[in-house]
């Protein structure tokens, strides 16, 4: 990697900051990040979401300068950061590990990277207690690394990321040392952090719940690839595929064959299912070909009555009760055989007389829920 002065290569543009423009990496005979193709708007929180292994954090490394792409280009804010070094980027990066210095205190921890750049001592000491104010951490500014929580260490070490003032900020799984009360807490303040001081953030996890929560649109990522992108939301109601509708949350789904096909609605017939599938909306597959259909498990209705309905129900037995507070977690076993999850709300669980283990019941869902997938 050389020191490059960098070059503008397209004019800034008020809604897109980062763009990564058909990057590869590849470590000898392994493809690690294939053709990618990314756009991040300004101030965004971006999430990078994927499993161990799928491409993610080497696009993250190479984003900080710490691998160079075998192809491609990145730019940031309309100039080509593709072969400038790390330290000479905007960008600042925080390890799953916080990476704190274990001898300095927290003060000193913060102020590291202001001291290595030569910034004038006054200077210094406002950025970081500014820093340090902003994630609620100045009163501990004696301590050290091993006298605070985990919690504290990532608040700290998100200080020292911030007090260089990056155009860029890059998280690593910034939640993984944490349990899981304080990680939900933490989420929704580093969302506030960030926001307050409006700087753009790509982050990477593996986790769904934190991506959901925390990013205003997400990639998801297997196999060096970017398979869909999206808000939350979008990519939860209308996943491309089975692998997404699996990955971001958990799905139902039904095997079948188009039988009738209008612009705004299909049949489906099911060897899993008493009845066929209706989805109100139109694909571009074939008549007779196999596809599959995903239901959520809070879109799956469970009664005791069959429904007065033409399609999209079945019967089955209670085969697994769960409670989760919030609701009840049904796994109930159709005639088929097949496994069908159904997620029934607390408020309803107490207005009606619910189910119990191996009781026959009946699955329905609207026509709205459904979505088809063709891989």
């Amino acid at each position: 990697m050389d020191n490059r002065s960098v070059t503008p290569a397209w004019p800034a543009d008020e809604d897109e900051f980062v763009r990564v423009d058909d990057v590869v990496k590849i470590y000898g005979d392994v493809v690690a990040v294939q053709s990618v193709n990314l756009s991040v708007r300004r101030r965004e929180i971006f999430a990078l979401l994927g499993s161990s292994g799928c491409g993610k954090s080497t696009l993250l490394r190479m984003l900080a300068g710490f691998e160079e792409p075998t192809s491609g280009r990145i730019y940031l804010d309309g100039e080509d950061i593709t072969a400038l070094a790390p330290y000479r980027r905007p960008v600042n990066m925080m390890f799953q590990s916080y990476a704190l210095f274990p001898h300095m205190t927290v003060e000193a921890n913060v102020s590291f990277g202001l001291k290595q750049e030569g910034v004038p001592r006054n200077e210094i000491h406002e950025r970081v207690f500014e820093a340090l104010d902003l994630v609620q951490m100045a009163g501990y500014s004696r301590r050290k690394p091993h006298q605070l929580s985990g919690g504290q260490q990532q608040r700290v070490a998100l200080a020292r990321s911030l007090v260089k003032r990056p155009k860029l900020l890059l998280l690593d799984e910034p939640m993984s040392a944490l349990d899981k009360q304080i990680r939900q807490k933490t989420q929704i303040e580093l969302v506030r952090i960030l926001d307050q001081v409006g700087v753009t953030c790509i982050m990477v996890t593996h986790d769904q719940d934190e991506a959901m929560t925390m990013a205003s649109r997400l990639a998801v990522m297997t196999e060096g690839q970017i398979v869909q992108c999206g808000t939350p939301q979008e990519v939860y109601e209308f996943p491309n595929s089975r692998f997404v509708a699996g990955f971001i949350g958990s799905t139902n789904l039904f095997t079948g064959t188009i039988t009738v096909d209008e612009p705004d609605h299909v049949l489906i017939e099911s060897d899993e299912l008493l009845r066929p599938m209706h989805v109100n909306h139109g694909v571009s597959e074939p008549l007779g070909m196999q596809v599959y259909v995903s239901v959520r498990p809070e879109q799956i209705r469970v009664a005791r009555e069959q429904p007065q309905a033409e399609y999209n129900w079945s019967r089955g037995i209670v085969s697994h009760m769960a409670w989760m507070g919030s609701h009840a977690r049904y796994q109930l076993r159709l005639d088929s055989g097949l496994v069908v999850e159904a997620a029934v709300p607390r408020q309803i669980m107490a207005q009606t007389d619910a189910p119990g283990m191996d009781e026959e019941v009946f699955i329905h869902w609207s026509s709205e829920s459904a979505v088809v997938l063709a891989s």
